[in-house]
């Protein structure tokens, strides 16, 4: 049976370096974000988990989503799925490890093998558009 896992991710390019997350006790990085709450919007869970994981706010008001990219689910059943929507937002704040995050990076396209399965696609859509350093 296949599963899909519904997840928003905050896309922060800095000096065409993606900011990624690494849980504690997990290898791989990830897109700072996380699942919806009952009746939560895309904005409110992508604020509340940016808040949470990086302790800065996003501006509601400037959640954009840019692309949706699917993935087989790390450390999930075989056939689970995660469908994460990709979203920029104006932040105010430095991103610092909270709550659950160990550490955070700045990734280039030459970190594909820290990266979890959807952040490898994401790191491959923006290097194909020349926002993101290849190496």
């Amino acid at each position: 049976m296949n599963r899909v896992i519904e997840k928003v991710a905050w896309l922060h390019l800095d000096d065409g370096r993606l900011l990624a997350a690494r849980s504690h006790g997990r290898d791989r990085f990830y897109l700072p974000g996380g699942k919806p709450e009952p009746g939560e919007s895309l904005e409110q869970t992508l604020v509340r988990e940016i808040r949470e994981e990086l302790g800065v706010t996003l501006d509601a008001s400037t959640v954009t989503p840019v692309l949706t990219v699917e993935a087989p689910a790390d450390g999930k059943a075989p056939g689970t799925t995660v469908r994460t929507v990709c979203c920029t937002a104006v932040v105010t704040g430095t991103p610092k490890p909270c709550g659950e995050i160990a550490e955070l990076a700045h990734l280039t396209h030459g970190d594909h093998p820290r990266a979890s399965a959807t952040t490898r696609q994401v790191l491959d859509r923006l290097a194909a558009t020349g926002r993101l350093l290849r190496w």
